[in-house]
């Protein structure tokens, strides 16, 4: 049987958008290559890039409003695009993969090609209760998305999740759901020059965007409370967004700005060695869909600091003494303590992150998560 034609169906591309689910969709176009599937990733018109699949842009356009948040006319507009480019190109894909962030591009594909032989891969990043939806979107547009989302989850020929906890919130909504669980760790590369020394100077690191689901600004009463315990520590920030500017009053007002470097974007190097000399990442977001990050920082063999709750498939990561520490809340004595004992273990911790990431990446690769992709198609196709 000839390979399948492949499309990835996701408004963002990795490098140029830079969240953990570009990182995927990438990745996967690139394994299916690899496998010796043509790959069409349609997308939006962004830039001009080199990639080993072919890009397909169908729409241009912004798609997070100034508070970080995805807008309604954009998921709109994008779906509609994707329909347009699907119903032209009826019969030419046998695989689809379409995320549902938003879950609108679903909709989009599976009417495009409803009747052909198109196998529709649909990956969920994250799935939502009720009330997440309303908090994020208001009652009205949550109650639609929620209502949306329940649908979508009946619709795909597979579904595809980043998190054993996220797969466990789809089969809420439809029990004999099997879905396959993306193996993540190994879209991190192994960094042979990884070392568990540390200088003198220690310091906790955050990376990402500034919004406020990352609730960085928590970290700042939370790092003075860790300096109660250890007067030396200090934070560096990396990134940009919305939540900047609340983030540095929040440093001047709890007089903490010799003690907090906000850095902006950095680049790729300059990232790698703040990562590398940092004694603990220190991530207080209230959800992610996986939590690439923390995997980053173990290649380093730094440790995370995470905070459970409901939404967060980032803490699945974190084993207590292994490879850092789950608080459980962002409560400043309670995410305090947690940096402290990630910053006062030291190197033995360190070299038990560096070994639990060894051994993760061999288990969970994202490269048997594609053959699996791949059976479940054939399997399909056979009946």
């Amino acid at each position: 049987m000839a390979e399948p034609r492949v499309a990835v169906a996701f408004d963002c591309l990795f490098p140029v958008n830079t969240g953990g689910g570009e990182r995927v969709y990438r990745r996967l176009a690139e394994l299916f290559v690899e496998r010796g599937c043509p790959v069409d990733y349609v997308t939006r018109r962004q830039w001009a890039a080199a990639a080993s699949f072919s890009l397909v842009p169908v729409w241009r356009g912004d798609i997070y409003d100034a508070g970080g948040t995805r807008t309604p006319r954009s998921a709109v507009a994008f779906a509609w695009a994707l329909f347009r480019h699907f119903l032209r190109q009826r019969g030419s894909y046998d695989v689809v993969v379409v995320s549902t962030l938003p879950v609108l591009n679903l909709f989009a594909v599976r009417l495009a090609l409803l009747g052909t032989h198109a196998f529709v891969v649909a990956d969920w990043l994250e799935v939502w209760p009720w009330p997440k939806w309303r908090q994020y979107a208001g009652a009205m547009s949550g109650a639609i998305a929620f209502l949306l989302q329940s649908v979508g989850i009946r619709l795909g020929d597979l579904h595809t999740v980043n998190s054993e906890f996220t797969g466990a919130r789809l089969r809420r909504y439809r029990r004999r759901a099997q879905p396959v669980t993306l193996g993540l760790v190994d879209l991190v590369g192994d960094e042979p020059g990884a070392t568990t020394e540390r200088p003198a100077d220690p310091y906790l690191l955050f990376v990402g965007r500034h919004i406020a689901d990352k609730r960085l600004i928590d970290l700042v009463p939370a790092l003075r409370e860790a300096r109660s315990r250890i007067p030396a520590l200090r934070a560096v920030i990396v990134g940009t967004g919305p939540e900047t500017s609340r983030v540095v009053a929040r440093v001047g007002a709890l007089g903490l700005d010799s003690a907090v470097d906000v850095r902006g974007r950095v680049s790729d190097e300059d990232l790698r060695s703040l990562v590398q000399g940092a004694r603990v990442l220190v991530n207080p977001s209230r959800r992610e869909g996986f939590g690439l990050v923390v995997v980053e920082a173990a290649t380093f063999g730094t440790p995370s600091v995470v905070v459970a709750g409901p939404d967060n498939a980032a803490a699945e990561l974190v084993v207590d003494g292994v490879n850092g520490y789950v608080a459980a809340s962002v409560a400043p004595v309670e995410l305090g303590a947690a940096i402290v004992r990630a910053v006062e273990a030291g190197e033995p911790l360190r070299r038990s992150t560096l070994d639990w990431f060894q051994r993760e990446r061999v288990s969970h690769g994202l490269g048997a998560s594609v053959d699996e992709i791949l059976a479940r198609y054939r399997s399909a196709r056979t009946r």
